[in-house]
């Protein structure tokens, strides 16, 4: 299974004092080092961690995969449409949110959505849909045109071990395996870590994950490159 980092918490750290460090850039290129598939940067309208110049900085330099997270919003397709990065995953944004609390409503907007998910298609980018364990929004993903979703696996990951935790794992079951028989590529994330992910990876659907905040606080402790190293055994199924 493939793993994508999110280096936008090395930003929120950096933002905290308006600092130069710690620089996401460098800890993307570590990451890519250690052996990370991919890179996930979300650009926010208020712009509370990422800034326009990281992201044009790891279009540059990232040789693995550049997916940015954003809002379908005009502002942010004209920054993708001009930046070109490999996948632009549609998340749900709320301004007073601490992170992305749940999985866009894509039944809800789908008649916004379609314009301008096709336009970044035929700019030849590729567009994933972050969505709950659904599979009414799972089906209209699918008939939205897009190649990959990502199964929002927050309640699995907030819940502690037992049945309802069990419950909601089999949904993520449920929805990946109905992503997969629909023909979409299947990535999961959200809240995974160095504890819960096991039972994901055990998923067989499910070909990628993106793991963020887990992987920059054991980089705290332990530095970039051990934290992916050590995700990346977990997903493979054994320990260094």
């Amino acid at each position: 299974m493939k793993l994508a980092v999110n280096v936008d918490h090395f930003a929120t750290i950096r933002q905290a004092r308006k600092s130069n460090e710690p620089d996401p850039v460098l800890a993307a290129l570590l990451a890519e080092q250690a052996g990370a598939e991919g890179i996930v940067i979300h650009l926010r309208g208020d712009r509370r961690h990422i800034q326009e110049r990281d992201l044009s900085l790891l279009r540059e330099v990232v040789k693995t995969k550049l997916n940015l997270e954003m809002a379908a919003t005009e502002e942010m397709k004209n920054m993708a449409l001009r930046l070109q990065p490999d996948v632009v995953s549609l998340v749900p944004e709320r301004r007073e949110e601490l992170t992305t609390e749940g999985g866009l409503n894509v039944v809800a907007a789908q008649a916004q959505l379609r314009p301008f998910i096709q336009e970044l298609l035929q700019a030849k980018i590729r567009v994933s849909i972050f969505v709950d364990p659904d599979l009414e929004q799972i089906k209209t993903c699918q008939e939205l045109g897009v190649p990959l979703i990502e199964i929002n696996t927050g309640e699995y990951s907030e819940l502690s071990p037992g049945e309802a935790r069990q419950k909601a794992l089999i949904r993520v079951k449920e929805a990946a395996a109905s992503g997969y028989k629909l023909g979409l590529e299947v990535h999961a994330g959200h809240g995974l870590d160095y504890r819960n992910v096991r039972a994901i990876v055990a998923i067989p659907e499910i070909s990628e994950l993106s793991i963020g905040f887990a992987i920059v606080a054991r980089a705290a402790i332990v530095g970039i490159v051990q934290a992916v190293k050590e995700m990346k055994a977990l997903l493979h199924g054994h320990q260094d």
